[in-house]
């Protein structure tokens, strides 16, 4: 059986689950933005010791708006319906932030595809997290599982 890591930090530190219908989709996508620079950092630390600052260019040129839309962009049909919702609730919302270095659609679509990624994550779904990020990856082209 798979471990639930956002069920076992409520079960540490005591807190109630609630139900994710609740969460705004900007709220899912900020903890998709971290889960999935998680995911990026890992893949390139046990990919073997590189430079920090070697690791940080790499997992920087993935972790980033641009990058997010053309996974988004590549998986739009694979998505299920539930992601898709999300996914287009996080595109279509209003963040109070603006793109250092993407423009707008571009920042949109990401804020979607990290929408989608904090759904599962909340939801439990690591595998298919990693699913949907090593098609994204390959669909797109990106070299870091080389």
């Amino acid at each position: 059986m798979e471990a639930n890591l956002n069920e076992y930090l409520n079960s540490k530190f005591d807190i109630e689950p609630k139900d994710i219908r609740t969460y705004s989709p900007l709220t899912l996508a900020y903890m998709g933005d971290a889960i999935f620079d998680v995911v990026i950092r890992s893949i390139l630390v046990n990919k073997g010791n590189t430079a920090v600052n070697k690791l940080h260019n790499r997992a920087s040129s993935v972790v980033k708006a641009g990058t997010q839309a053309k996974m988004a962009a590549a998986l739009l049909d694979y998505f299920t319906e539930a992601e898709a919702d999300w996914y287009r609730r996080g595109r279509n919302s209003k963040p109070h932030t603006k793109a250092k270095n993407a423009s707008t659609m571009d920042y949109l679509e990401a804020t979607g595809f990290e929408a989608v990624i904090g759904y599962l994550y909340l939801t439990g779904d690591m595998n298919r997290i990693c699913e949907l990020i090593n098609r994204g990856i390959n669909a797109i082209g990106l070299d870091i599982l080389d």
